[in-house]
């Protein structure tokens, strides 16, 4: 096999085969495709650092000291899924012949998962009971769920630093790509969300919003680039929040973060698991009597919850499970985030 490998090969693995094409390409540059020889010590067990290790061919020995825990062999179905990814290592690998494979930052592909599975790009739900007709913004955006969950000295804190910024029909208020430095809402006028695709000169319209609409906050959260490009159909007026100010102000009072005991005695007196990875990560290894509901789909798919019950939300960093809990709570569900993620944790 070359030592390349194109957005096609790396779709046929876990969890890249959820990606967006365009995600799959950006990832291409930082992957490490390795060779070692036999008897090659790929990592140890008690080892930390954040890589995913992916087999492409020959076969690994997974030990346990002198115990010999199995095999995977490049091209299997097990090939397709990270070499024991749970941090720090439960087991050493060793090359057992000649063996080919990749390596990439599992933090990198996290927060690209992060990015990809969001949903609806860049457009937030805060917003979303107050679209149609301009009103008063202020008092409307009191009575969502979200403003509801946070201290009252937050509220008149975040008031108080919102800043308007007035726009003309076309201005573009923030570029896919770019990194994310405000969180906005709509007080008057229209925006158009679209997605530039590249290879192609026609971007794709997502989604349109009025007043009360909300967005910015995804790549606030993911602490990732912008995933959408905002630009005004009309001219408006925004209310503009800063990064800081909307991570101290909104979203750290609506995540609680729980210690890895603190999150097993949650799930003990009533809580439940909520397994925010893709399928494929969740089967290759997850909590004991974990619910699957992967972060892309989580909007789509809320009346599988209970909402009597608490949920205990994972992901592998926290990224995405800080995501999911950031929307479900503005649903109006009980949350908390595994700290740390089940990187930083031992199942």
């Amino acid at each position: 096999m070359t030592m390349s490998m194109d957005a096609a090969q790396l779709s046929t693995f876990s969890p890249f085969n959820t990606l967006e094409s365009a995600n799959l390409s950006d990832l291409l540059d930082s992957i490490d495709i390795l060779h070692a020889t036999p008897g090659q010590i790929l990592f140890e067990k008690g080892d930390t650092e954040k890589r995913s290790i992916y087999v492409l061919s020959g076969t690994l020995s997974l030990r346990n000291g002198d115990q010999d825990l199995g095999t995977i062999v490049g091209g299997t179905d097990e090939a397709r899924n990270p070499v024991a990814r749970a941090l720090p290592r439960q087991l050493s690998a060793v090359a057992a012949d000649d063996v080919q494979y990749f390596s990439i930052d599992s933090e990198l592909v996290d927060m690209t998962l992060t990015l990809d599975h969001t949903g609806i790009y860049e457009v937030g739900d805060i917003g979303s009971e107050l679209l149609g007709g301009e009103g008063d913004w202020m008092a409307a955006l009191l009575q969502t769920k979200t403003f509801q969950l946070i201290p009252p000295q937050n509220i008149q804190m975040i008031f108080m630093r919102l800043k308007r910024v007035d726009f003309k029909a076309g201005d573009v208020v923030i570029r896919q790509g770019t990194n994310g430095d405000h969180f906005y809402i709509i007080t008057s006028g229209r925006c158009m969300v679209t997605r530039e695709t590249p290879g192609d000169s026609a971007n794709i319209d997502l989604a349109e919003l009025g007043p009360g609409g909300t967005f910015g906050e995804e790549a606030l959260i993911s602490d990732e680039t912008r995933n959408a490009t905002i630009t005004m159909m009309t001219d408006g007026i925004l209310m503009k929040l800063d990064r800081d100010d909307f991570q101290s102000l909104l979203n750290e009072p609506m995540i609680i973060s729980l210690e890895h005991e603190d999150a097993d005695e949650a799930v003990t007196q009533g809580g439940k698991w909520l397994d925010v990875r893709v399928p494929s990560e969740f089967k290759a290894f997850s909590k004991s009597n974990a619910m699957n509901l992967p972060l892309y789909l989580l909007r789509h798919k809320l009346d599988a919850l209970d909402r009597k019950t608490p949920y205990v939300v994972y992901c592998d960093t926290g990224r995405r499970s800080s995501a999911a809990a950031f929307i479900l709570n503005q649903k109006g569900f009980e949350t908390a985030v595994l700290k740390g993620g089940l990187n930083h944790t031992e199942l």
